[in-house]
């Protein structure tokens, strides 16, 4: 069967079965009459930002048309998306005017982000180009270099990045623009986020849960975010679900949703048409928010949405060599890709870019003309690439002394309620500048000490609206990633804690954003943005009761796969050292922090003054469970990870028990980039560091949270590795107990045990001589501990103490499983 065919430009959806009583649900408008000027001056903005758009994807020569096109004044690759630009210059025109005549603060973040050249066009005519780009200056000068370079080595990418003035968004992976709108607003009462989202963005699950961000927006404390979804009916090579929705669907869905429709669909005169439009929902959004600013809110406000169906690649060809481009996918990307070595599509492209008429838009210095320049904001600080939200609006946070909530050593504690303690006191000393944002988990997580001074920002829910609640829960790992992103890059701080199992689903948006913030770094004029933050608790460490499905720790891996610079990744091992990492991560600027730890009450083996030291140094041995406080040891035994610790330190004490004669060190890693090779990492120990910590010779047993080669990575390039051996979650889980989860990873303390013995063998005649029979008791040992488990459906009771030690010798208790047995 062929595939699709076209037969006709800008095909309309067909007719839906819903009743024409629906349309009453979409807004009508009568028209404004624009003044001449104005109106002229929005034709003449669209004209010129077009022609920039345009030419930036061919030309490398004669960008204002001099002379006839040559071969060689077309560019010997032609990259670009021509097919989004046209609405997304009517869009960007209209905001201008909007500014211009209202004073309104405006974020533009656009979804369809290959629309590069549209944005990066209209950024030239007003300015903004050239005050972080001095070199694209509004001449013909700044011109040339603007359009010849695009998409060229050392130009501007054909996406739109962190190097375009007033993005707050990466623009290549689709489905996030939406829900970083929302977050960019929070707290932010005087700033609006008009969000374009392309109608193949619409198609997205993320962008699907993101349109409930307003019912997480309360209007007396935070801006509103103007969605427009272009309609312009095509992806890549097939139409689009929205594209084949016709009026009744559309108004029938965003009422659900919670919005007020507006169609903005008037091909014959869209500037009148969009400017109505754009008067009409700014008015009621400012409506929404006096109310409840004025103490009276309206319980479920419907926000406006703007619907734009306009041609996909509109004023571009409308048909080459036979088939559609103006309102057809084959306007998607290059209309004319042929223009280098065809000479019929050479003249297309000639004819197409002299429609525009550039010589009436710019005089013979490349300058705009004076009606373009009315419509463009005087005031620079309101120009849409210079809005300083989007770049330089970083608010410190002021936090309470994490020692404060520090838990007595040797108590038992949860790392999840300890971290809670501080973290309440936070939210209420940051009321504007501090948010969590949760996929449903706080409670379960056993965060919910942070509901005592603060509740939930839920604003369709009567228990939670509009009581200023710093806690966003929503089911959508997605919406609260780009909640965060959006709150972070206009300069606020935000901590999303997540079952672990679970933070995978956001891998590529915190991927894209990595990218984003990468990018920035590079610029000379993006300041710094507070650090993003990921907390990563119920593990499947401990997820032994809802199975296999919960135990997943591979977002790490994803973590430690960014650049060194961003890549944070730590395991604090109790409740001490869970605070002095938060209370760092959230001051930290510019990284990704990646913090693992355990919801369940353990041992607090450090007093706050040694968690301090020990979370500064990264890591450190552990002379209370080591022999001879780890001198001279036959073996190393580290943990990395909370319950990974734990059982290193209970094969400690029943090595002191079955190998007296074995010298043990044991370490705990808090701080995962120490691993790395030397100078791989800002973080890594340098070699005389790493034998100093791990001896330059004695075998190292690495007991670790997450997968094992991901440790291997890290320690790839470091002399003698034939000495380390990992043992790691291996991918074995179920619904059973605890011990038994560890059991069957092999990361129990009898597996550590056993490495131990292995290893100090070696080097020590006595473990050496009773290694069989040793290695023989503990296998027993696994062996009755799996049948009792097995048999009483829980751990032996004594599993979980934790053992003392005299530095030499310890008082532990049995295998554990004699209890009954």
């Amino acid at each position: 069967m062929p595939g699709e065919v076209i037969d006709h430009p800008n095909p309309q959806p067909l007719p839906s079965r819903i009743g024409d009583h629906v349309l009453s649900l979409a807004v009508e408008l009568d028209k404004t009459k624009l003044d001449e000027a104005t109106y002229i001056g929005l034709q003449e903005f669209r004209r010129a930002a077009d022609y920039i758009a345009a030419a930036m994807i061919f030309l490398q020569g004669n960008v204002l048309l001099d002379r006839d096109l040559m071969f060689d004044d077309i560019k010997p690759r032609l990259l670009g998306h021509w097919g989004t630009c046209p609405g997304l210059t009517l869009v960007y025109s209209h905001l201008n005017l909007l500014v211009t005549q209202r004073k309104q603060d405006i974020i533009y973040v656009v979804g369809p982000g290959h629309g590069a050249p549209a944005i990066l066009s209209c950024l030239w005519l007003e300015g903004s180009l050239g005050k972080f780009y001095p070199e694209y200056t509004r001449n013909k000068v700044g011109l040339h270099k603007l359009i010849t370079k695009f998409s060229t080595p050392g130009g501007f990418p054909s996406h739109i990045n962190a190097e375009t003035p007033g993005a707050i968004h990466e623009g290549g992976e689709l489905g996030y623009a939406l829900s970083a709108s929302f977050g960019a607003v929070m707290d932010k009462p005087d700033l609006i986020v008009a969000c374009v989202v392309g109608d193949g963005e619409a198609e997205t699950g993320p962008t699907a849960a993101a349109w409930h961000g307003i019912k997480y927006i309360d209007p007396a404390e935070s801006g509103a975010v103007l969605p427009i979804v272009h309609v312009n009916g095509f992806k890549i090579s097939e139409r689009t679900i929205y594209g084949c929705m016709d009026d009744k669907e559309i108004a029938a869905l965003f009422t659900g949703y919670g919005y007020q429709c507006r169609f903005v669909e008037d091909l014959q005169d869209i500037d009148k048409d969009m400017y109505r439009s754009m008067e009409w929902a700014l008015n009621e959004i400012l409506n929404i928010q006096k109310a409840a600013r004025s103490g009276n809110p309206i319980m479920k406000p419907r926000w406006p949405v703007l619907i734009m169906r306009t041609p996909k690649g509109w004023g571009g060809p409308k048909k080459v060599n036979g088939e559609f481009i103006e309102g057809s996918f084959r306007a998607h990307q290059v209309p004319l890709m042929g223009a280098k070595k065809h000479s019929n599509e050479l003249k297309e492209l000639q004819a197409w870019l002299r429609s525009y008429k550039p010589h009436e838009l710019f005089n013979n210095n490349g300058e705009i003309c004076d009606v373009i320049s009315n419509i463009i904001p005087k005031d620079d600080s309101k120009k849409l690439g210079q809005q300083i939200d989007t770049y330089g609006s970083h608010e410190v946070l002021n936090l309470p002394d994490w020692k404060n909530y520090a838990v007595k050593k040797g108590d038992e504690a949860s790392c999840m309620g300890a971290i809670a303690e501080l973290l309440d006191q936070a939210l209420v000393d940051n009321p504007k500048s501090l948010r969590i944002f949760s996929p449903d988990e706080l409670v379960s997580n056993k965060l919910d000490a942070v509901f005592r001074h603060t509740g939930r920002n839920f604003q369709w829910d009567e228990f939670s609206n509009a009581r200023g609640g710093r806690v966003i829960e929503i089911l959508s790992e997605h919406t609260c990633q780009g909640f965060l992103q959006g709150y972070t890059l206009t300069g606020r701080t935000g901590l999303f804690p997540s079952y672990e199992s679970f933070l995978g689903i956001v891998h590529t948006m915190m991927v894209q954003y990595s990218k984003f913030n990468k990018m920035a770094r590079e610029t000379t004029w993006r300041k710094d943005i507070s650090s993003i933050n990921y907390i990563e608790t119920s593990t499947w460490t401990r997820q032994e009761h809802n199975g296999f499905s919960h135990q997943n720790p591979s977002f790490i891996g994803a973590v430690l796969n960014l650049k060194p610079q961003a890549a944070r990744v730590y395991f604090p091992p109790d409740a001490n050292t869970f605070l002095s990492t938060l209370s760092h991560c959230l001051r930290s600027k510019n990284y990704v922090n990646l913090m693992v730890g355990s919801k369940q009450p353990q041992t607090v083996f450090l007093s706050a003054e040694e968690a301090d030291s020990h979370c500064r140094a990264g890591a450190s041995v552990w002379k209370f469970a080591s022999t001879d406080s780890g001198l001279d040891p036959d073996v190393v035994l580290v943990g990395i990870g909370a319950e990974l610790t734990f059982e290193v330190i209970k094969a400690a004490a029943l090595l002191c028990k079955i190998a007296p004669s074995l010298r043990v060190r044991v370490v705990n890693v808090t701080d995962l980039m120490i691993l790395s090779q030397e100078r791989a990492h800002p973080h890594a120990l340098s070699h005389e560091d790493f034998d100093a910590l791990f001896t330059p010779d004695r075998p190292i047993h690495f007991n670790y949270h997450g997968y094992g080669n991901e440790v291997k990575g890290l320690l790839f390039g470091r002399p003698k590795l034939h000495r380390v051996s990992i043992e790691a979650y291996a991918e074995e889980g179920s619904t059973t107990t605890p011990l038994d989860m560890m059991l069957r990873n092999k990361v129990s303390r009898y597996h550590v045990a056993e490495a131990a013995i292995k290893g100090a063998a070696i080097r020590n005649e006595k473990v050496r001589l009773d290694m069989h029979e040793t290695l023989s008791s503990i296998r027993h040992d696994i062996v009755k501990v799996q049948e009792y488990i097995m048999r009483a459906g829980k751990d032996p009771d004594d599993a979980y103490d934790a053992p003392s030690f005299n530095g030499k010798a310890s008082t532990c208790s049995d295998a554990g499983y004699t209890d009954g047995t």
